[in-house]
């Protein structure tokens, strides 16, 4: 790998780096949690193959990665971006990813464009929840990883206790394939475990040379260690039996196997970098290690019925097939669409099959539709180069696809396909917002549709009962980019408002009530009396009306009208102006007049008859209850137990999931769990997630039905 070569051929700043075939192309996603550390090695990756002239940072704003203005005020990664690079010949997507939680969506769609992944690990700072639960996940589906450690330059970095922390938390054939060399305080290059080899870049260039003699014995402990793990996942089953017997391995045989096992996904190298130090190691473990797209399975394609497809593959001369793995809208060039292509060639002006993404039920619309391809072009930050094609196993943006949406499969028009959807979390936080003005209405219905189109975490939900505007998004800050993004990119001003959680009123007894409606005006009045008999009916029953009327004191044409009036009155509440369910009405007796007795006279008495029974017997408020499952580390069970019990929950019980983690459930009302999203978060340091179910409606304690009935 990095030890087979001194330096590598860099890409040409400015111009495109293109590639014709699938086999010198690494899709590569930089996976960590924020802070990590992943922008600034992208830059550090970008200007050892003179890709830019030189290296930005974090805090001036000017990295290539975090062009967005709200990443450049936050100083933090919100969006996935693609950085390409050439290096030895072969084209290296670089998918820079966010760190927080509440951009999980970006990292999966990073996941889901890449063939191997980068895992980005602090020396100063560790490993945090959220990274171990992306190792599981690409452990799942077999995705081949290497970790970096980086910031060895930091004065609180500890490789070896960082490199033993990785271990732990990743398992088997995690080992260090370079030693960090410091001196002084200032890191002076890294020793190459198998060959031995110090690269020493402290002349600014990366130059070899012989280890020092005080780092023989911690050489040879790290070296034992990785040659041992590259054996143990050698396909020569010979080669264990000769290193026991004491038999020295060649290095290029080692080598050799290091590349399949990592390839294959069997063995995870572990490099360092700080300071400039370490970029052409992880290019060449990137560039020779790292499977091409010809090695990475392809994900399940069907028809557009759902009948399975096995016979696409890698190739640029197959049928296209490509998924839309990040939607942006630029304000000048309209919608741009990140597209990773699986099979066939992708070009500018072609017409493309858009079939939809399955996530209907979040607002985002399902497409079956025909498009016409614009410019396709090689993004690298905020600059858009211009590209002839993007083949098999390529990313490329692509203009002006106006019904694409993220997730979406573009394929050809005369054989539509269809890639089954990624795992996509769900948005648990609820938002309610309204527009600051009416011109702000005006334009807001538009501005959240182009927000729904580029983010497939977030819901759009336009609540009946309460009236409301919600946005359900992953977390406080993924709502705070979406309100900046409406303001700044939209010009739509909106503010929160309270969250209103949709109540029920019911009746706590039974009654009989008298519906008076007569009114003489002097011309045509109103004559419509009736009596009702009002019952509860369980949890559950609905509405029932019966009809009991005997002599035809009620006219058979009136009868509906009662049930109609009676049944507007139910949805508008009779106490706190909450809809009135579970609830059994009988009409047994009533009165009517040959000339004044309609259709509204009628309705009018069912209502009034309704809101009399309201004050003759206790009304109640219902509140909904929720099935809450909570999945967290075992470590933080009893916090987590404690903390639904406060909230008026009941904890149903408790089963082991897998090593290490517990999932929780319980019912708890859903007044007490609008911000949960957060406070788990907190309270389990980023590892906990939880689902929610709609269970049934409870009655409200009293002192909080007295609260929301003032």
């Amino acid at each position: 790998m990095a030890e087979k070569a001194t330096g590598g051929t860099a890409g040409a700043a400015g111009r495109a780096p293109a590639a014709d075939r699938p086999d010198m192309i690494r899709n590569v996603v930089l996976v960590g949690h924020s802070g990590s550390g992943k922008t600034t090695l992208v830059e550090t990756l970008l200007a050892a193959t003179r890709t830019v002239q030189r290296a930005g940072r974090v805090e001036d704003g000017g990295t290539v990665s975090d062009f967005d203005e709200v990443e450049v005020r936050q100083q933090r990664s919100v969006n996935l971006t693609l950085a390409p690079l050439v290096h030895n010949g072969v084209k290296v997507n670089l998918l820079d990813t966010p760190g927080y939680a509440d951009f999980v969506g970006d990292l999966r769609a990073g996941l889901r464009a890449a063939d191997a992944a980068l895992f980005v690990v602090s020396a100063s700072e560790g490993i945090d929840g959220l990274t171990r639960i992306l190792w599981e996940e690409c452990t799942a589906v077999g995705m081949p990883r290497a970790v970096v450690i980086t910031k060895l330059d930091h004065q609180r970095a500890e490789f070896d206790e960082v490199l033993t922390a990785c271990q732990d938390a990743f398992g088997d054939g995690v080992a260090p394939l370079y030693l960090p060399v410091a001196e002084g305080g200032e890191l002076r290059g890294l020793v190459g475990l198998l060959t031995q080899t110090f690269h020493d870049y402290t002349g600014g260039r990366r130059t070899e040379g012989v280890p020092d003699a005080s780092q023989r014995d911690r050489i040879d402990f790290y070296r034992a260690s990785l040659i041992e793990g590259i054996i143990q996942e050698s396909e020569d089953e010979s080669l264990m039996d000769r290193y026991l017997s004491g038999e020295e391995i060649g290095t290029e045989t080692l080598i050799g196997d290091l590349e399949k096992a990592v390839a294959r996904g069997g063995f995870y190298p572990v490099l360092a970098t700080g300071a400039g130090v370490g970029a052409f190691e992880i290019l060449e473990l990137v560039t020779q290690g790292f499977p091409s797209p010809l090695e990475h399975p392809l994900p399940e394609i069907t028809t557009i019925d759902g009948k399975p497809v096995t016979d696409v593959t890698c190739d640029p001369e197959g049928p296209l097939v490509a998924e839309v793995v990040k939607t942006t809208s630029d304000p000048y060039v309209g919608r741009i669409s990140l597209v990773r292509v699986f099979s066939g060639t992708l070009r500018p002006d072609m017409t493309v099959h858009v079939s939809g993404h399955g996530l209907a039920e979040r607002g985002h619309e399902d497409h079956d539709v025909d498009e016409r391809i614009g410019a396709l072009s090689c993004p690298l930050g905020k600059t858009q180069r211009t590209v002839a094609a993007c083949v098999a196993g390529d990313i490329a943006a692509v203009a002006k696809l106006s019904r694409a949406e993220t997730g979406d499969t573009l394929s050809d028009k005369e054989r539509p396909l269809l890639m089954t959807a990624w795992s996509m979390p769900d948005p648990l936080l609820p938002v309610a917002i309204q527009a600051k003005s009416k011109a702000d209405d005006d334009k807001l219905g538009q501005a959240l549709q182009r927000l729904v189109a580029e983010d497939p975490t977030l819901r759009l939900e336009n609540n009946p009962e309460t009236r409301q505007l919600v946005l359900w998004c992953m977390g406080e800050a993924h709502a705070d980019v979406l309100l900046d993004r409406l303001s700044r990119r939209h010009g739509v001003e909106v503010e929160k408002i309270g969250l209103r959680v949709p109540l029920r009123e019911t009746f706590g007894g039974s009654c009989q009530a008298l519906g008076r409606n007569v009114k003489q005006t002097g011309g045509h009045g109103q004559y419509a009396i009736c009596h009702l008999e009002i019952e509860p009916l369980p949890s559950g029953g609905g509405f029932e009306f019966v009809d009991k009327i005997v002599g035809g004191v009620v006219p058979r044409q009136f009868i509906p009208s009662v049930e109609k009036g009676v049944r507007t009155q139910m949805q508008r509440g009779v106490l706190a102006g909450y809809p009135l369910v579970d609830v059994r009405v009988t009409l047994y007796d009533g009165k009517a007049h040959s000339v004044d007795s309609s259709d509204m006279a009628f309705q009018i008495a069912g209502a009034l008859a309704l809101k009399e029974a309201a004050a003759k017997v206790p009304t109640l408020l219902l509140e909904p209850v929720d099935e809450v499952t909570v999945l967290v580390p075992d470590d933080h069970v009893g916090s987590v137990m404690s903390d639904l019990s406060s909230r008026r929950g009941r904890v149903l019980g408790t089963e082991p999931v897998g090593t290490g983690r517990t999932l929780v459930r319980a019912e708890v009302p859903e007044l007490e769990i609008t911000r949960y999203a957060i406070d788990l978060r907190s309270m389990s340091h980023g590892t906990g997630t939880f689902h929610r179910v709609f269970l049934r409606y409870e009655p409200l304690p009293a002192h909080l039905a007295d609260k929301v009935a003032s």
